[in-house]
């Protein structure tokens, strides 16, 4: 069962013609003031009778958010300006401050690892070093978004930390830098330098891997350099894994750049919406790399982006795709400055749909049967939530960079090692796949057919009940607690506005009697339980006063 994660992605548009996009909402405004009048009536009822002060920011960016939820698209939001920072280093993968990954254990600041080439790594930062000083202050207790407000800065910067390493305290100073998040990785980090990543899983075969976990601005070009290092330009990478799977998209101009890396000519993608005419980008022969078997890994948060370079490579027959159905995000969202606004809001708003080769849209709706892109057949393998937590505890211990790294007992090269060893099965089919592919000149299915139709319909149907079922519990379990803090509280509980009977009546072993307008009985239900009348409180009933 797949937990819910939130997917982000967003395509980045330079708004050049601001005084055009002003001009239109000055058009809006004149043309729709009688839109404006309820909210102006509502505004001006607050402003004067409400039982306390309205604060007008508030209230704004209340209306603003009431406005989107109705368009039911969980990818147009409104960014505050004091939250535009934060969208746009989620958005670029760009800050400025030391470069490491930080969490708080036992109460102090500690490092999980320093970044690749950061002003941590270069000042001697060490993963688990415990942070126990910054600018002389002490951060016991300190939270992380706090810790985060001390060391990110300006650029040229410095921040003194005093660090505590076995049990020996450590002044070092860093220089702020900014920090470009790399979003290219490889299989593991090296021997000799901690901070780069070996590549090849395969050496004697020649098969590369690499894994893209966003598309940043920068993210082709990370990608283009790390296959020139290993040759894919000169014919010394006979095979290429290209891990997308958990990778929730972001910038599409470098997934269609990625793709025509791969292609030399065919549909990449095409994007179309009410404001746009059909745009189909297609590949071309400059800079094409040599062709090589190529096995794409996805899953089921593998997201937009990601599902435009696996849909592009896949319906070109240049590569397979291995894993599960990917998520089904296929829209493109642009990214506006609001001109009235006086603090740097934007509105982030979809505008386009994304479609395959094949003509076919991404994205899903809440009916759709068929959505993202689908494993090649054969190559369908599920990995359930235990599977995954142990391929997760296992990677994040490949990722930490120490300079201590004691040189292991490592097979990359075989699948077997890797499913049971660094418990990725999903890896393991996909290199015995490509292992296959270069012994024997063709695409042996290493996994399952695949599911589809009523299928799949029935297993996403099972985890939305799954997911159902959990929230039950959890309001059950909030039930019990509010039960006893009720009967501790005494007089003091606060007695529940609706009140369909008396409490100290038992109920469970009784039946309830749903009738219709008509009289006529519909159903008969026996009650199991005491806590019916709180799972009626929000239903569409009222109580019937007795004569």
């Amino acid at each position: 069962m797949k937990r819910p994660r939130f997917v982000l992605e967003a395509t980045l548009i330079a708004v050049l013609g601001v005084a055009v996009l002003g001009s239109t909402l000055a058009l809006t405004k004149r043309n729709d003031l009688a839109f404006f009048d309820p909210i102006i009536d509502v505004k001006a009822l607050l402003d004067a009778r409400f039982v306390k002060e309205v604060d007008e920011k508030e209230l704004q960016a209340g209306a603003i958010r009431g406005m989107l939820e109705v368009l039911e698209d969980p990818y147009t939001l409104y960014v505050p300006g004091k939250q535009r920072d934060d969208f746009e280093k989620q958005l670029t993968g760009e800050y400025v401050g030391i470069g490491a990954q930080i969490t708080i254990r036992e109460g102090w600041l500690t490092v999980v690892t320093p970044l690749d080439d950061s002003p941590a790594f270069r000042a001697g930062v060490m993963a688990d070093d415990k942070i126990v000083q910054i600018e002389g202050e002490s951060t016991e207790n300190i939270t992380s978004d706090g810790a985060v407000d001390l060391l990110t800065g300006e650029p040229g910067t410095v921040v003194h930390v005093m660090v505590e390493r076995d049990g020996v305290e450590l002044a070092l100073e860093i220089t702020r830098a900014a920090i470009k998040t790399r979003s290219v990785k490889g299989v593991v980090r090296g021997e000799e330098e901690a901070d780069r990543w070996r590549y090849l899983l395969d050496e004697e075969r020649g098969i590369a891997y690499l894994r893209l976990t966003q598309f940043t601005p920068a993210s082709s070009r990370e990608v283009r350099q790390a296959l020139e290092e290993m040759g894919a330009d000169t014919g010394a990478i006979k095979g290429l894994v290209f891990d997308m799977r958990w990778n929730p998209g972001g910038v599409l101009d470098d997934a269609i750049r990625m793709a025509d890396f791969f292609l030399d000519e065919g549909v990449i993608v095409s994007t179309n919406g009410r404001g746009y005419d059909e745009r189909i980008t297609r590949a071309t022969k400059r800079g094409t790399l040599p062709e090589f078997p190529i096995v794409l890994m996805v899953n089921d948060t593998s997201a937009s982006a990601s599902e435009v370079l696996a849909g592009a490579l896949s319906e070109n027959d240049r590569a397979i795709v291995l894993g599960t159905r990917s998520f089904g995000k296929g829209s493109v969202q642009s990214v506006y400055n609001l001109p009235s606004s006086t603090d740097g809001s934007e509105l982030k708003m979809t505008e386009q749909l994304y479609y395959l080769p094949s003509g076919r849209s991404i994205h899903r709706m809440n009916d759709s049967a068929v959505w993202g892109v689908d494993p090649t057949a054969g190559f369908y393998v599920p990995i359930d939530n235990q599977e995954e937590f142990d391929l997760f505890e296992v990677r994040r211990e490949q990722e930490i960079i120490r300079e201590d790294r004691e040189p292991a007992d490592v097979r990359w090269e075989d699948p077997e090692w890797i499913e049971n060893e660094m418990k990725d099965k999903q890896l393991a089919r996909a290199l015995e796949a490509v292992q296959l592919r270069i012994d024997r000149g063709e695409w042996i299915p290493t996994g399952q057919e695949g599911i589809a139709g009523k299928e799949l319909a029935g297993e996403e149907l099972q985890n939305l009940r799954f997911r159902q079922e959990r929230l039950i519990r959890e309001l059950q379990r909030i039930g019990r607690q509010e039960d006893a803090l009720v009967l501790a509280a005494g007089d003091l509980a606060d007695e529940d506005e609706t009140d369909l009977w008396d409490d100290s009546i038992d109920l469970a072993g009784g039946e309830m009697v749903i009738r219709d307008a008509e009289g006529n009985e519909v159903s008969r239900l026996r009650i199991t339980g005491n806590r019916l009348e709180r799972w009626l409180m929000d239903a569409d009933i009222e109580k019937i006063p007795s004569n």
